[in-house]
């Protein structure tokens, strides 16, 4: 199987990836473990949500979002990420291959995949963060072909600011693929 791009991790940063992705008409598949810390959050800070909204369902909410936009969603855990010819090559602990030209790592709290490919990496600044992948201002990792957002890329942990940089990069990723700076707007109708 080959995707344009590979999103590792279905939290807020991945969700939101996904969905400008997906719309962007990029093959978009995320690989979520379903074991995220936002999963034992309660959201009282969480825009659009002045009633506050668990963790549980704000991740549920992405998925469907990021599945309606036309995302691949599947319930693994990626154990390599390597560079091939033709792109990026990701093996799941199920023992998947899969092909991808462009990955994003939207892991949270944890940069072990970004390690044990060789990324870059440096001192988190979040209390419980002690690494973080080492990205320039667009979210690329020192990898060709490997993005970061969110916590682990070293944003703070807050969802509202990780599903933000998940869009900002997927955006990011977007136009680089197409060669000109991508915008995702829609408008409301005129009223008659």
């Amino acid at each position: 199987m080959s995707y344009d791009l590979v999103i590792i991790g279905g939290g807020p940063a991945g969700a939101a990836a996904a969905v400008f992705a997906a719309r962007a008409e990029l093959s978009t598949l995320v690989i979520d473990a379903d074991k995220g810390f936002t999963r034992r959050a309660q959201l009282n800070n969480h825009l659009g949500f002045p009633d506050g909204i668990t963790g549980p369902e704000l991740v549920d909410v992405g998925r469907r979002h990021a599945e309606v936009a036309g995302a691949e969603w599947r319930q693994d855990s990626v154990t390599a990420l390597e560079a091939s010819d033709d792109g990026l090559v990701l093996t799941t602990e199920s023992g998947e291959r899969i092909e991808a030209t462009d990955v994003l790592l939207a892991t949270g709290m944890s940069a072990k995949v970004a390690e044990d490919a060789g990324i870059a990496t440096i001192d988190g600044t979040e209390p419980h963060v002690k690494t973080v992948a080492s990205v320039d201002p667009t979210g690329r990792t020192s990898q060709a072909g490997v993005w970061a957002a969110g916590t682990v890329a070293g944003t703070t942990m807050h969802t509202v600011v990780t599903a933000g940089d998940g869009a900002r990069v997927a955006i990011n990723v977007i136009s680089a693929r197409k060669g000109e700076r991508w915008v995702d707007h829609d408008v409301l109708p005129k009223p008659e």
